[in-house]
């Protein structure tokens, strides 16, 4: 595969507020620190970039999941960050997966971590598949491909007397490591001669030892103050069938091993991750600079930045009990629409649009304790999305209304009233949607309060007031139809009601010369039973009460919001008939909401879920 064409260096927007990565990166652009690098065309050792053109991206980052679960909101913003520093310095953000460890990795996960990238938005790095043309696929790179450099690598590093083979048990070695207040001590095996430690590592890629026999070790520092330094592992054994190499390793590098090569081998210049990674950098540096002195790697090498990771109140992101969940069943699947997996959000709705502002405007810091009201997520969706979600009338708890003397004032009690209202109400070139009006509506069992609260507006019946007066019922307008006088309502057994009854003002109709003849506080929404149309309608809330579900060990099960979901049967309007999967509305009232992109069927089942609320409501 060709390397994409890195975007032209677009002028720094300075209404950007400015970070110490985009600052690093700028100073390296103007220092030249990376200007004389060359690329061979894909990731490759020193003497294959050396031999390659000069690199046509100013710089390269990389996004680099391992593909051992769904992504999640945290990865948002990593892929936000990369992807866009790469977009506006006219560089390449490259889409790597770390598939080191073979015993908790999928294909599954692999193609989801795909699909995630490219919903996002960033096609940026991308390049089409010749098998697929004109389908963007991710340029993507594995570091299992790198698995035979990277062996190549701790063979020098042996023979450079860097590394050697310890037989110690793992708790032998955690007890030798010592702490921040102690030193390691030596191994005994540390002090073997190159030739002899190459021969025992060579035992290990053979497959004569079995797991944990033992494992090869940088040889830096026991008394380093940074425990990272303390002779860190480099090489594991695992017996265990890789998903895209199979059974021709049974050695696996570790990740802090694997990590600064495969970024040197796809020159990436500004290795970007998160805080918990800081204490690893000088290892990162350590390994780099002793390849780059065995003529391995290219100098300058990558180096790293760390930024705090984005922390949202009321959400985990932790895959292991996000997989509790899922497998306890607490949630209907990873893409269920409470879940913050990345899968979860978009079949909750939300838009790529929401997502990358929401990333942008958490900001870049070295903060860690720092954290996120999931409210500010909710806001950037209303910002990207009202301006555009075409409108709709939707009644979520329905309670019939019926209309005494429609006959008397439209000649039939089958007649009905055309009545229109626009797509968007500031994009009339969206056009109208239409629906009629007959003598039975449906509403919102909320409209109508038989002994109203002060302040209530909606409907209400009339009544004796404490002077002994009596008071005509409340009179409200039906949204872009008729003002109509409420009589009372039926009761059921329970004591609720059943059926709403009210009188329809003649010539009150909006539009019209009438519709101000008078006045009402109160306007209602409604859906016609003549052509209304039934939809499953999802309420989804946050999974959890706490901001913190799992603070100071707490189990995070133990606060999981028993009203996170509640599925009500309601009633639409007829224009959403043909609304599509992951298509979203603004029902009047109520929100925004999203045709379920796996469950809504056109023409057939109607099932939407609400993304968020007209404006935040949570704890009030």
């Amino acid at each position: 595969m060709s390397n994409p064409k890195p975007a032209a260096p677009a002028a720094i927007d300075t209404t950007k507020p400015s970070h110490f990565i985009r600052q690093a990166i700028e100073h390296d652009l103007e220092k030249g620190t990376y200007a004389q690098r060359h690329w061979g065309g894909s990731p490759g050792d020193g003497p294959h970039h050396l031999a390659g053109a000069p690199d046509p991206a100013k710089i390269r980052t990389r996004f680099p999941p391992e593909p051992n679960g769904y992504l999640h909101i945290g990865h948002a913003k990593s892929i936000w960050l990369n992807f866009s520093l790469a977009q506006e310095y006219g560089g390449v953000c490259h889409l790597r997966f770390d598939d080191t460890n073979p015993e908790k990795e999928e294909q599954e996960y692999v193609d989801s971590i795909r699909e995630m990238v490219h919903w996002l938005g960033w096609s940026h790095g991308f390049a089409d598949n010749p098998r697929e043309p004109g389908v963007p696929q991710p340029h993507k790179y594995f570091a299992s491909d790198d698995f035979d450099f990277m062996y190549r690598a701790a063979e020098y590093l042996i023979e450079a007397g860097h590394a050697y083979v310890d037989e110690q048990t793992a708790e032998q070695m955690r007890a030798a490591r010592g702490d921040f207040g102690t030193p390691g001590t030596n191994s005994p095996f540390r002090d073997r001669s190159p030739a002899e430690n190459l021969a025992r590592f060579r035992q290990m890629r053979a497959g004569q030892h079995p797991d944990g026999a033992m494992v090869l070790r940088a040889r830096i520092d026991m008394a380093s103050p940074n425990i990272n330094l303390r002779d860190p592992a480099i090489y594991r054994i695992r017996h265990a069938t890789h998903h895209r190499t199979g059974d021709t390793w049974c050695i696996y590098p570790m990740y802090t091993y694997a990590h600064p090569i495969e970024d040197a081998l796809e020159q990436i210049t500004h290795s970007i991750c998160t805080l918990e990674f800081e204490d690893q950098r000088p290892f990162y540096d350590w390994v780099l600079e002793r390849l780059c002195e065995g003529g391995l790697l290219t100098a300058p090498p990558p180096r790293q930045y760390e930024f705090a990771r984005l922390n949202v109140g009321h959400v985990i992101t932790s895959k292991r009990k996000l997989r509790q969940l899922v497998e306890e069943g607490h949630v209907a699947g990873w893409d269920d629409p409470r879940m913050p997996t990345l899968a979860g959000l978009r079949r909750r709705g939300y838009t790529p649009e929401a997502l990358r502002l929401f990333a942008e405007r958490s900001g870049v810091t070295k903060t860690s304790n720092a954290w996120t009201d999931y409210a500010a997520l909710d806001a950037a969706l209303r910002e990207t999305l009202d301006p555009h979600a075409p409108r709709a009338m939707a009644v979520l708890e329905p309670v019939k209304l019926v209309i005494e003397n429609w006959a008397e004032v439209f000649g039939s009690d089958d007649h009905l009233e055309p009545c229109h209202a626009p797509v968007h109400p500031h994009h009339p070139e969206l056009g109208q949607r239409h629906f009629m009006l007959g003598r039975e509506v449906w509403i919102e069992r909320s409209d109508y309060e038989e002994t109203p609260p002060k302040g209530f507006f909606r409907l209400f019946p009339p009544r004796i007031d404490a002077s002994g007066n009596a008071v005509p019922g409340s009179k409200v307008r039906l949204k872009y139809g008729y003002v109509i006088e409420c009589l009372g309502a039926a009761k059921s057994e329970a004591g609720c009601a059943s059926v709403v009854r009210a009188n329809i003002i003649k010539d009150t109709k909006s539009g019209t010369p009438g519709a101000d003849s008078v006045k009402v506080k109160g306007v209602i929404t409604w859906v016609g039973v003549h052509d209304g149309l039934p939809a499953e309608v999802r309420l989804v809330d946050r999974l959890f009460t706490e901001e913190q579900p799992d603070a100071g060990g707490r189990d995070f099960l133990s606060v999981l919001n028993p009203n996170s979901l509640h599925v009500t049967q309601a009633v639409v309007e007829p224009s959403l008939a043909r609304a599509q999967p992951e298509d979203r509305f603004q029902f009047e009232r109520h929100g925004f909401f999203v045709a379920d992109r796996l469950d809504h069927q056109a023409g057939g089942p109607l099932v939407f879920n609400r993304i968020a609320g007209l404006k935040d409501s949570w704890g009030k």
